[in-house]
């Protein structure tokens, strides 16, 4: 792809739709970077759907120690408001490159000791605090790593084609799940049930220190996002020349002026967040714990599910370029929340071929809210408060969301003994998130470097005083 001239690695103001210099490198670089922090995070589902209550719970019957390692790893999704406020902050003072590196980092090195801990039976309650102390790392490390890689492509990208730019950073989660997937499914059918338990799981949370140093390479190349320069530089200039105050937190600022926008963020991500995790972690326990089949099974289906979604990721973010942001975020909305009565009626068959048809299509649906997600939420915040703001819209959301979804799920599956009122959770979050985009303004286009809140009129003098 050829590359803009040497000149400026910033847009030019008399072609608001040139692409700058190096963006296919900044797109590079996040998708590799997200790809292994959502493989790290991921990993971990996919693990305490599959060995963790045996490891670190094994006092517990198998439905009961399962449901003690998904505790464990929604503990981490509480973590990531605090990670989307801290990285957020920092992120808007003085950018979005160096906090990625900070969150690549943590993600890693937490990721690949927790191939280190060892098990219930060496060292008792030790072994679950230091499985939980991890966890919450990786949410933390992860409640950064989302806002600023898809805000670095987007303030690089061009609002013409934003949206499938901005969407190839999305691609790595099912990327993420496609190798933690694949890397267990690859352990599962070379070793043994004991051997696997015994040792083979931690091979791939080890190989996660591989994959960081890799990751560091690439994410370090990149340049920092030309309108965060712009805007910071400006704000540098008002207080040189007026003496001004310090600038107010960007957390405030966000806060006062884009309150509106951070609950329709949040509202949008309820059904997203929701449908992911059932349909890739929680899909792993209800496969093995209640319908019987083997574990080989359920991680091929959701492995072929996330090959499917990661080639349609930037087909539906190409598509809200064209007709919009909520109209393709709508359809995956309520395609969820049908799909979910078709999913598990998929599923009971026992057929392979059914697995991955119930996956795949859930896949599909998902693909459609989370592919214009980025550059949706990019598109609601002035520059100065975007980390924050889109951060904190997504990661807060994903604490009531994402985070005890597959722990109502298996709750549900317990005391019921049926799937009927998981679908019926799975569809009354999609009528949040459906009500929540109803209250949103369509955002294709809009200039990011002039981005304010659409839903506050008064907003719009403050917003570009704050950048």
């Amino acid at each position: 792809m050829a590359s803009a001239p040497n000149v400026a690695n910033a847009p030019d103001p008399a072609r608001p739709n040139a692409r700058p210099q190096g963006l296919t490198k900044v797109v590079a670089a996040s998708l590799v970077g997200t790809t292994i922090e959502w493989y790290d995070y991921f990993l971990y589902g996919s693990a305490a759907a599959l060995v963790f209550g045996k490891v670190f719970f094994p006092k517990s019957d198998p439905l009961t120690g399962t449901l003690l390692a998904f505790l464990t790893y929604a503990i981490g999704f509480a973590a990531r408001p605090l990670g989307a406020l801290v990285f957020g902050h920092f992120g808007d003072r003085v950018g979005r490159k160096q906090l990625l590196v900070v969150s690549l980092l943590m993600m890693g090195v937490s990721s690949a000791l927790i191939g280190c801990v060892p098990g219930y039976t060496t060292i008792g309650i030790a072994a679950p605090i230091l499985l939980t102390t991890l966890r919450v790392i990786q949410g933390f490390a992860l409640g950064g790593e989302w806002g600023g890689a898809v805000l670095l492509v987007s303030e690089h990208g061009d609002a013409r084609r934003r949206g499938f730019w901005a969407s190839w950073p999305q691609g790595g989660a099912p990327a993420g799940n496609l190798i933690a997937v694949g890397v267990l499914s690859l352990m599962t059918s070379v070793q043994s049930d004991a051997s696997f338990v015994a040792w083979g799981w931690r091979v791939p949370f080890l190989f996660s220190a591989v994959l960081v140093g890799i990751g560091l390479w690439v994410r370090l190349s990149v340049d920092e996002s030309p309108l965060f320069k712009d805007a910071l530089a400006k704000a540098e200039a008002r207080k040189a020349a007026e003496g001004a105050a310090a600038e107010p937190s960007p957390l405030v600022s966000v806060l006062r002026h884009h309150w509106r926008d951070i609950l329709v963020a949040m509202g949008a991500r309820i059904a997203e967040n929701i449908s992911y995790y059932v349909i890739t972690a929680f899909v792993l326990t209800y496969c093995v714990d209640h319908l019987k089949l083997h574990k080989q099974t359920a991680l091929n289906a959701v492995l072929i599910g996330s090959a499917v979604q990661f080639c349609l990721i930037p087909l539906f973010g190409a598509l809200s370029d064209r007709v919009g942001r909520k109209p393709v975020y709508l359809v995956g909305a309520v395609g969820v929340g049908a799909w979910a009565w078709v999913f598990f009626g998929l599923l009971d068959t026992r057929s392979f071929p059914l697995l991955v048809l119930a996956v795949t299509v859930g896949l599909v649906f998902h693909s459609a809210m989370y592919a214009p997600q980025a550059a949706f939420f990019s598109e609601l915040f002035a520059t100065r408060m975007r980390f924050s703001g889109a951060s904190i819209g997504a990661q807060f959301a994903s604490v009531a969301a994402g985070a005890p979804a597959p722990l109502i799920a298996v709750a549900l599956l317990a005391n019921y003994g049926n799937s009927t009122p998981i679908a019926l959770y799975m569809t009354l979050a999609s009528v949040i998130t459906v009500v929540a985009l109803l209250f949103a303004k369509e955002t294709r286009g809009r200039d990011l470097a002039e981005a304010e809140s659409a839903s506050s009129p008064a907003s719009r003098s403050e917003a570009a005083a704050s950048v």
